[in-house]
């Protein structure tokens, strides 16, 4: 059996803050990407309840 040593074993502590920082940030653009498609297609959306034609 072999152990198993976590992959940021090795890191110093800026390298992970650094690798968290651009962690945290990715999933900021990605929630503001969803939330405006989100938004965009609620606006779709009662702008053809709007306009029957």
């Amino acid at each position: 059996m072999t152990d198993k040593v976590a992959p940021s074993a090795n890191k110093s502590k800026s390298e992970l803050r650094a690798e968290r920082e651009e962690r945290l940030a990715r999933a900021l653009r990605d929630n503001l990407a969803r939330r405006k498609a989100q938004s965009r297609a609620r606006a779709d959306e009662g702008s053809e309840k709007k306009d029957p034609s």
